[in-house]
């Protein structure tokens, strides 16, 4: 299992962080340890003084994929839930000074928080939705 993010993919977020609106996704993974099993509870890292979080949408993808089209996506994913992505903000900071990759500040055991996993069905797959996270 892959857990993979992106980031800056909410622009007022990324404005209200003083960060610049990539031209490409910025894309970060999570391993397998990161995701928080059900009946566990979530820590407080030690190792932080600023713990951010922010609701994400999650799709679980079910099958590996190359140069997947917009038209054929939806055939890659089978579930959808809601998510908390838990930040150590004042750890990525200094991470960013120096250039370096956030998984120190985002990829720690439990860190990756999902709800209950929707099926996506066809029919699911045919409305139009309207998310505000």
């Amino acid at each position: 299992m892959k857990i993979f993010c992106v980031g800056r993919n909410y622009v007022d977020h990324a404005k209200e962080l003083g960060n610049d609106i990539p031209d490409e996704p910025v894309i970060f993974m999570k391993p397998k340890s990161a995701l928080l099993q059900p009946n566990i509870p979530f820590y407080y890292p030690e190792f932080s003084n600023e713990l951010h979080y922010e609701v994400e949408l999650v799709l679980r993808i079910c099958k590996n994929g190359r140069y997947v089209t917009e038209r054929q996506a939806s055939k890659y994913y089978n579930g959808i839930t809601v998510g908390i992505d838990f930040t150590a903000r004042d750890i990525q900071n200094e991470l960013k000074k120096k250039g370096l990759p956030w998984e120190k500040a985002k990829a720690w055991d439990n860190s990756a928080v999902v709800g209950k996993w929707i099926d996506m069905t066809p029919e699911l797959l045919r409305r139009d939705h309207n998310f505000s996270l």
